[in-house]
């Protein structure tokens, strides 16, 4: 099951969405929206299934409409510790799915909010669920490799001839960093935290890949059609 989240930020049009990242969202997918992210969803096509949020983005108006349209409403405080697009994770979580797209999460105003939801995707409970940060002109993921017993983690990465990947060691280093399907090789090396060897690299087939011994690395696919 697919889950999409629709946060705050800046989303840009579906057709933009769809020319970048075909098939990102499934047509049975659960909508999740964070707070203001209901803006988003009429433009991009999509339903409602729920609403979580403290509601000062979207206002008490909005959410009275989304409230008498039949949308369930989760309601937080505004004096919380999680923002409310954490929130909208934890409501998908509780619901098991198999992958996660979160959308309005980079773009925007606010690159606090940005960093914050890179962030997110190091949550315990995301471990095992293919989750990613979708926006017009980015892909963000991370792989995580915990070394234990030299057990490596793996990512397949589907998209087009020509797009960007990026490989940023995220908190640590990444040890044992291999790939395939990529313009610039990497055998069984590290990526040194604060260095940007892993910038900017180039998909050369449909489906390239990223293997890692132990780190996390924070995966950035730029599209092609920029």
């Amino acid at each position: 099951m697919q889950i999409i989240i629709l946060a705050d930020g800046a989303v840009g049009p579906r057709a933009t969405l769809d020319a970048a990242w075909p098939g990102w969202a499934q047509p049975d997918a659960t909508i999740i929206v964070a707070d203001g992210g209901a803006r988003h969803a009429a433009e991009l096509g999509l339903r409602i299934d729920r609403w979580v949020g403290d509601g000062d983005s979207l206002g008490e108006a909005g959410v009275e409409a989304l409230r008498r349209s039949g949308v369930p409403i989760e309601r937080a405080d505004m004096d919380k510790d999680e923002s409310d697009t954490e929130l909208a994770v934890a409501a998908a979580l509780r619901l098991r799915p198999d992958e996660l797209a979160i959308v309005g999460a980079l773009g925007g105003f606010r690159l606090d909010h940005a960093l914050a939801n890179v962030g997110l995707l190091s949550l315990p409970g995301l471990a095992g669920v293919d989750t990613r940060l979708v926006a017009v002109d980015a892909r963000v993921r991370l792989l995580a490799a915990s070394g234990i017993d030299g057990e490596a983690s793996s990512v397949r990465l589907a998209g087009r001839i020509g797009d960007l990947v990026t490989l940023l060691p995220f908190g640590e280093d990444a040890l044992g960093v291999t790939t395939d399907g990529l313009r610039f090789p990497l055998v069984d090396e590290p990526l040194l935290l604060g260095r940007t060897r892993g910038l900017s690299n180039v998909r050369q087939v449909p489906i390239a890949g990223v293997r890692m011994r132990r780190g996390r690395i924070v995966i950035v696919e730029t599209p092609a059609t920029l």
